[in-house]
């Protein structure tokens, strides 16, 4: 179980193909997948068209042209390792290397990195640094926020070309979260809360492909302990989250527990795409008939009609040949049961156990 199988060359928020696919025809070759870029490209002339006639504030203008540019340098910097997996790592700046949350992201990073996996930090001190530390430089990727404090790269990743300056916090979660196949926060503060939370948002919501996100504590720590019973008692209990929701996270104390979980979420599973109102699971490799109906029978529910069914590649989905020849299970999923989803890729990893 080495995890090192290749995401998608284009990672997607699912939301971007489901309204996309319904407005154009999708790309059955690749000058038809041209054809649709140059379309994006003439949308977005149109759209600078319309701003000089509206004459947008100053301000505005300057806001929407930086937030552009950090997002074009961010792909074009990302852009030679999309096919690589990537976790990203948050944790706060002002952990000293002398904590036992430092020295566990470390060693969590150097796990990853032995495993052919990239790690992306927001590239500040404390649990970001020790991350780059543990991956080393060839693996790492580092985000980094302009700040008034703070603001200055660690060590094992400034200068390094694979390093991203924002100045927008939005513009650098998006990239954060867009480019990863798992993400782990450690202890932090303000800034780690208000990302891991963002990316249980994103996957509770649908806006993010489900991918392992691990709440990763000191060895023997409570820091996320303590979130989980306010989860429970304050959450859960009222209803504000459902049952199922608990399962789009996992709280563990052990570096190589977290590897592990990574790890398992892609033994089987490779990637989803939404075509149409069908979610379409990639597979590593074909399920059983048996496994097949048993999968129907436990997860009848989360469906919107019809059953699970395991198929070939959707002509949709051309404009990606690389995954062409990955089994698919194709399903109508309703798209409120994220956490139920997140059960459902468990079983197909399990299947045949």
């Amino acid at each position: 179980m080495n995890g090192s199988s290749e995401p998608p060359s284009e990672p997607f928020l699912p939301e971007a193909l489901g309204e996309d696919e319904k407005q154009r025809p999708q790309p059955a070759d690749e000058s038809s997948s041209d054809d649709a870029s140059r379309d994006w490209i003439a949308a977005m002339r149109k759209l600078a068209d319309q701003l000089e006639r509206e004459s947008i504030d100053r301000g505005d203008l300057k806001i929407l042209h930086r937030s552009t540019s950090e997002l074009h340098d961010a792909f074009r910097i990302f852009g030679p390792y999309r096919r690589r997996r990537k976790v990203t790592l948050f944790g706060s700046a002002r952990t000293p290397s002398t904590h036992p949350a430092y020295h566990q992201a470390e060693t969590f990073a150097s796990m990853m990195a032995g495993h052919d996996w990239m790690v992306v930090t927001g590239s500040g001190g404390g649990i970001m640094e020790a991350g780059n530390r543990g991956a080393g430089r060839a693996m790492s990727m580092g985000l980094n926020i302009q700040l008034p404090f703070e603001a200055r790269p660690n060590r094992y990743i400034d200068g390094d070309p694979k390093l991203i300056e924002f100045k927008y916090f939005f513009t650098r979660k998006l990239m954060l979260v867009k480019e990863c196949s798992a993400a782990v926060a450690c202890p932090g503060g303000f800034g780690t809360l208000d990302e891991m939370l963002e990316v249980l948002t994103l996957l509770q919501t649908g806006k993010q492909t489900m991918i392992p996100l691990v709440l990763l504590d000191a060895p023997g720590g409570r820091f996320w302990r303590h979130f989980e019973e306010f989860y429970r008692e304050q959450l859960e209990a009222t209803g504000w989250v459902g049952q199922e929701d608990r399962n789009l996270f996992r709280i563990l104390d052990q570096a190589q527990e977290a590897v592990d979980e990574i790890l398992r979420f892609y033994r089987n599973y490779h990637s989803m795409r939404y075509v149409g109102s069908r979610l379409v699971l990639r597979i590593q490799k074909p399920i059983s008939n048996n496994q097949l109906d048993r999968l129907n029978r436990q997860f009848a529910h989360l469906l919107l009609e019809g059953q699970i069914e395991q198929r070939s590649a959707l002509r949709q989905e051309a404009n990606e040949p690389e995954l062409a020849e990955l089994p698919r299970l194709a399903m109508r999923l309703d798209r409120r049961q994220a956490g139920g989803l997140r059960s459902l890729i468990d079983a197909i990893n399990g299947a045949g156990d």
